[in-house]
């Protein structure tokens, strides 16, 4: 069981990883000014879509920090959506 924490560490730094990912290509998609190829509106509606996905993962990201760092023993229920 020692190999299925390590692993779950991993994942779930791994997430937290990505969250920033999303938050970074939202905040660019809606602030950069030199995208000419994109209709300004698509470009918002997509940047605002990571925005939103980064918010969803980022608390997914949470609980299963919460679980793989902070919870003792194989008995834990390890919760995930």
């Amino acid at each position: 069981m020692k190999e299925r924490k390590l692993m779950d560490q991993i994942s779930a730094v791994f997430g937290i990883f990505m969250t920033v990912f999303y938050i970074g290509v939202g905040l660019y998609l809606i602030l950069a000014k030199n995208l000419y190829m994109l209709d300004p509106f698509l470009k918002n509606i997509v940047g605002f879509t990571f925005l939103f996905y980064s918010i969803y993962r980022g608390y997914r990201s949470y609980i299963s920090i919460r679980n793989a760092f902070f919870t003792k023993g194989d008995n834990e229920q390890r919760t995930l959506l």
